[in-house]
């Protein structure tokens, strides 16, 4: 479920109340009774660029090596279980 930020409108106090996505905006504290509003907060998680890769952001170097190692490993395996 959502984590939602919520304002306490007479004390400015900030807290979290995790809510279902479907459900309206609360007015009023679930404990207190206190009128309350919805604050809007940034995501936790931002995807930035062109990809979501481990190796879009690897400069070409670490590629090469990688092919390779990835390459001997694969045919050892292959040999062993026939």
């Amino acid at each position: 479920m959502p984590t939602y930020v919520y304002k306490n409108i007479e004390t400015g106090e900030t807290f979290e109340i995790k809510q279902s996505i479907h459900d309206e905006a609360l007015s009023t504290h679930p404990e207190t009774g206190a009128p309350i509003k919805r604050v809007p907060s940034q995501p936790g998680l931002v995807f930035r660029g062109s990809g979501f890769y481990v190796t879009d952001s690897r400069p070409k170097s670490a590629e090469t090596g990688t092919s390779k190692a990835t390459g001997t490993d694969g045919g050892g395996k292959g040999g062993g279980g026939e």
